[in-house]
């Protein structure tokens, strides 16, 4: 099969087949992750970052604009720094052949360029052995062989082989890599998307799992709507619909006597048919009315209702919050029931939910900063995964006025808030105060190991206690307390240390806070302990020391 040109369509379908071969293999992609801690796999961060992108892109034959749209989505679903390098990567694409219907050889050859240029960009201290060296090998040595009788299978069969290559090589330019006997995930992952977008030329279409959803949704205030509300709004609802050919289900489905019947119950319809199936969108003050109608062909294979009401009186409440302007608005990113009261009590504006599982989207950054009426915002990441997605957010949003304070911990984020001087009319000084917050804080982070690991001196077996200090391994035993101690023993001037504030995480039982009081007072007799139930996940403690 020789194809000369590809328009729209057939990237869309490709790109899906990329994205189906990467969910194919996001648990291997996951398991690559030499850090013995389930913070945001790179697997699962590619596939929600490149899902994202393909629920918000727009089909067209033009191969400029579909790109456009799929790059918008991408940026603002970019979850973690493996997400966030990805989407930047189809940004540098998208914007190269934005007005270019169809793609041909040099159009693919230009955009893949502009591609790996477009994300070292985005990356302040680019790191070799990654994505970014990846993506920058493939394409820079096969350019030359590019020629316009080129077929885009050669090119991307050779793309492909190139960058497995550089793949072989990671460990040698990462020694964490090379240590731990694996290539990089990210760089893994790329190659799996442009493999599944191979398959697709030769036909070789793979089902994808249903795309993942969108960013978690807070819980729904209750308090928003009881007894004495009115309902006016109704339902959004949303589902797939299997039409069934058993005999007990109508056999006659034509899409438009569908949409025509819907029209009775709704509005802001919405009807995609996709062989068998049935995608619909619809608001209704009658639910059940639109389910008994739909079940008359088939069965649901998924079913999403909200009540509209409560989401209209949400925006009426965050319009009333935004009429209060503050010289200063905080916007931190936390995990764990704990740390968002702690955050809110502290004085944030909003706290995101998100932090190690789940890696906070830049999307999410983004409709954060529209709910604030602030001179000047400041945002806390807490946790060097997000740092890239907030940033981003920042440019996307074309902001002037928001600061991202790289705070890598909720303890750095912590003091951070500690330092602000909320009653100053002084915004730049507050700003700095809250960056000052963050310097010299070291901080510990304790849990049990996820997965064997191995990296200079320092190995363990999954389920060992391990205790890190900024992110690195320093401690590995059989007692919680005592990984704590060593590491805490390894922190420069810990004599002259005065503060300690411990974060305890989910599970962790209390009486364990006066247990490990005991053993840290009688080491360092000169300190302030400070215990604060976290319940965050992953980490059983989370400790700032300054």
């Amino acid at each position: 099969m020789s194809t000369r040109r590809i328009n729209g369509i057939h990237l869309e379908k490709m790109v899906k087949n990329g994205l189906a071969v990467l969910q194919r293999h996001e648990d291997e992609v996951n398991r690559l992750n030499v850090f013995p801690v389930p913070d945001g796999d790179t697997g699962t961060n590619m596939v929600l970052t490149l899902g994202n992108g393909i629920r918000y892109a727009k089909s067209s034959e033009d191969a400029g604009a579909y790109l456009r749209s799929l790059s918008d989505g991408m940026l603002l679903g970019a979850r973690g720094n493996s997400g966030v390098i990805l989407s930047q990567f189809f940004k540098g694409f998208a914007v190269e052949l934005t007005r270019s219907p169809l793609i041909g050889p040099g159009e693919l050859r230009n955009g893949l360029i502009r591609g790996y240029r477009c994300a070292y960009d985005a990356v302040v201290h680019p790191v070799e052995g990654t994505i970014l060296s990846v993506a920058r090998e493939g394409i820079e040595h096969i350019r030359t062989q590019i020629t316009r009788n080129s077929s885009i299978e050669s090119i991307l069969s050779m793309y492909i082989a190139e960058m497995r290559k550089t793949l072989s090589f990671t460990p040698e330019m990462l020694s964490v890599l090379k240590e731990a006997g694996v290539v990089d995930s990210g760089a893994y992952g790329f190659i799996l998307i442009f493999e599944g977008m191979l398959k697709c030329l030769y036909g070789e279409v793979i089902d994808p799992k249903e795309l993942p959803l969108p960013q978690t949704q807070p819980p729904v205030d209750l308090s928003l709507f009881n007894e004495n509300s009115e309902f006016s709004d109704g339902y959004c609802t949303e589902f797939i619909l299997q039409r069934l050919v058993n005999s007990k289900y109508r056999q006659d489905f034509n899409k438009d006597d569908f949409i025509a019947e819907l029209r009775f119950y709704g509005n802001s319809i919405a009807v995609v048919v996709d062989g068998t199936r049935v995608k619909v969108h619809i608001h209704t003050l009658y639910p059940a009315k639109v389910i008994a109608f739909a079940q008359q062909y088939g069965e649901f294979l998924t079913f999403k209702m909200d009540n509209m009401q409560v989401q209209h009186n949400e925006r009426d409440l965050i319009v009333e919050k935004k009429q209060e302007h503050k010289p200063l608005a905080v916007i931190a990113v936390v995990n764990g029931e704990g740390l968002h009261t702690l955050f809110s009590n502290l004085g944030c504006d909003i706290v995101i939910d998100g932090g190690t599982t789940m890696n906070t989207s830049s999307a999410e950054f983004v409709e954060a900063f529209s709910q604030v009426d602030a001179d000047a915002i400041v945002v806390l990441p807490n946790n060097p995964n997000i740092i890239l997605a907030a940033n981003q957010a920042v440019e996307l949003s074309k902001r002037k006025n928001v600061t991202v304070i790289e705070s890598r911990s909720v303890a750095q984020g912590y003091f951070a808030m500690a330092m602000d001087i909320p009653d100053s009319d002084d915004t730049a000084f507050r700003i700095s105060q809250m960056q000052s917050g963050i310097a010299d804080i070291a901080t510990i982070s304790q849990t049990v190991a996820s997965r064997d690991y191995s990296f200079h001196e320092i190995s363990c077996r999954k389920g060992d206690e391990i205790a890190l200090l900024d992110s690195e391994i320093v401690s590995v035993g059989y007692d919680y307390a005592k990984t704590i101690l060593d590491t805490m023993a390894v922190i420069e001037d810990i004599d002259d240390k005065e503060t300690c504030v411990l974060f305890r995480g989910i599970g962790v039982p209390e009486e364990r806070e006066q247990e490990l009081y005991e053993l840290l007072s009688a080491k360092y007799p000169m300190m302030d302990f400070e215990f604060i139930d976290g319940k965050q996940e992953i980490y059983h403690w989370i400790i700032g020391i300054t």
